[in-house]
């Protein structure tokens, strides 16, 4: 089977894949400082190691792709795909330099297309908020990057002595009668609507109503209160890792 694996800055997905059928899933926190065996044995206790025949890695975090190559290697036996320059994605990337570009957008926009059909774009609420682009010939265009819902908040929360963190959870309605009611509806009505407002300037710069669907940790909590979100895919950037795997064997 195949093991996909997405490294972010906060937390790291994985996903066991039987073919195309993912049959089991994780989500553990990042840690920069993880070494390969650690890795291995934070693995052992999730998954046999047996049943993996392969490993399919994007990261975000540059010191822990050797971690990750160490482990598979020493670990697992198994053969490593690292997405990045020189890897077939399926889709022509119009960005100035695609070196730029982090392989988890890729991924993402590769599993879009396929899943969705063209145009799209993606909205992916994970440390930063990453809207991607895919256009109606197929290509990857780019996107804009904000910042995401949780440093947000922490930015806040830091500078603001008299707040208090909340539960990210939708408030009992817009008008906030409470310090924590406020706060949860700034952040459900405030990245709703920025994600509305950004939806609509990509599809009038695109010339066309592009679908777009959203992933990353928090999706379902702002998917409901926007109206451009059309799909919530938790599983959208696993599946393109899937993908990309397939399209290089």
């Amino acid at each position: 089977m195949l093991l996909a694996v997405d490294v972010g800055n906060t937390q790291t997905a994985l996903g066991l894949y039987d073919g195309d059928e993912l049959r089991d899933n994780w989500r553990v926190a990042t840690e920069r400082q993880r070494t390969g065996d650690e890795i291995g044995v934070m693995l052992s206790g999730l998954l046999d190691f047996d049943s993996v025949g392969a490993v399919c890695l994007s990261s975000t975090v540059p010191a822990l792709v050797r971690e990750w190559e160490l482990m598979t290697e020493r670990w697992l036996g198994a053969e490593l795909l690292v997405v990045g320059p020189g890897v077939k994605t399926g889709i022509p990337i119009r960005y100035d330099d695609p070196r730029e570009v982090g392989p988890d957008r890729i991924v993402n926009a590769v599993a879009a297309s396929a899943k969705y059909g063209n145009p799209c774009i993606v909205v992916d609420f994970g440390t930063s908020t990453n809207f991607d682009v895919v256009s109606a010939d197929g290509e990857y265009l780019g996107g804009v990057l904000a910042p995401g819902i949780e440093v947000s908040m922490d930015a806040l929360f830091a500078r603001a002595a008299r707040l208090v963190k909340v539960d990210f959870v939708p408030p009992p309605s817009v008008i906030g009668k409470t310090t924590v009611g406020g706060l949860q509806s700034g952040v459900v009505y405030g990245f709703a609507g920025q994600v509305d407002g950004v939806v609509a300037a990509i599809r009038g710069e695109l010339g066309v109503e592009a679908r777009v669907v959203a992933t990353g940790g928090l999706a379902d909590l702002i998917a409901p209160f926007s109206k451009t979100i059309e799909s919530v895919d938790p599983f959208l950037t696993l599946d393109g890792l899937r993908l990309v795997w397939e399209r290089n064997h």
